[in-house]
């Protein structure tokens, strides 16, 4: 089994490579296996970001490892100006939606309720099949609530840590 523990600097190739999905790439401890059929074992940081398309991974026995996001079951929305996009943007934040914003357009992982409620909208919503590369989210470590003095959950940026001055 191939073992790895850590993240590394991006490299130009890899001797190795993992296909996988949004969620098998949010996760720290997984068994998967490569493009070649190995079987992988990670063994990631807790609460650090999902892993990114050609992020790279080093295994225990020094072979780099490069990540691949998998195509996946997507909605991709489009809006007749921007103020509708913002609206819908606005309505999947406020369920706290994985997005991944491009220009003039967004993608989520396809679900039905969500896709009715961007039809309601007025949104243009059609079925593709693509990478999904969410947002990471503005505070950069994942989505936790109020782990105050916990310092390995202490990722607040100083914009948000009042009373202190830059």
């Amino acid at each position: 089994m191939l073992v790895i523990h850590q993240r590394t600097t991006a490299q130009a190739n890899g001797d190795a490579e993992l296909e996988l999905s949004y969620e098998a790439r949010s996760k720290s401890r997984l068994r998967c296996f490569s493009t070649t059929g190995e079987e992988v074992g990670l063994f990631l940081e807790r609460g650090q970001p999902p892993l990114r398309e050609g992020e790279c991974l080093l295994a225990q026995d020094g072979r780099i490892v490069i990540v691949r996001a998998r195509a996946e079951q997507l909605l991709q929305v489009t809006c007749a100006n921007s103020f509708e996009l913002t609206r819908a943007a606005y309505h999947l934040g406020n369920r706290h939606v994985a997005l991944q914003i491009g220009d003039g357009w967004l993608r989520l992982l396809d679900d039905y309720v969500l896709k009715d409620m961007l039809l309601q909208l007025g949104a243009c919503v059609e079925a593709i099949e693509a990478p999904f590369q969410p947002e990471h989210g503005a505070y950069g470590g994942g989505h936790h609530h109020s782990h105050a003095g916990e310092a390995e959950f202490s990722y607040a940026p100083r914009l948000h840590q009042f009373g202190a001055r830059r």
